[in-house]
């Protein structure tokens, strides 16, 4: 039997122990409270993992095809912009 494999949020939700500076899990509590401090933990890497996967990601193509042109930039901003703020999930990027 082959366990089913998970992207990143998705899947039965887990225990783990972590260490964080006391000031930093204070500033978390007071921030969102102490119900909510796992999701705020939670929400704060699946977002560092995948600007992590976004930074490999644009390396590669880089690497492959050389530096992405302002027009480019410029281009994929807008669409971020469009995308994202229909579904009010991310900031704007501009």
């Amino acid at each position: 039997m082959t366990e089913k494999a998970y992207s990143i949020g998705e899947g039965p939700a887990t225990r783990v122990s972590l260490s964080l500076p006391e000031g930093t899990a204070e500033a978390i509590r007071a921030r969102v409270g102490k119900r909510e401090f796992s999701a705020f933990i939670t929400t704060a890497v699946e977002r560092e993992l995948r600007g992590q996967i976004l930074d490999e990601y644009l390396a590669d193509y880089e690497r492959r095809k050389g530096p992405v042109s302002e027009a480019a930039q410029g281009r994929a901003r807008q669409v971020f912009d469009e995308v994202f703020a229909e579904e009010e999930q991310w900031p704007a990027a501009s």
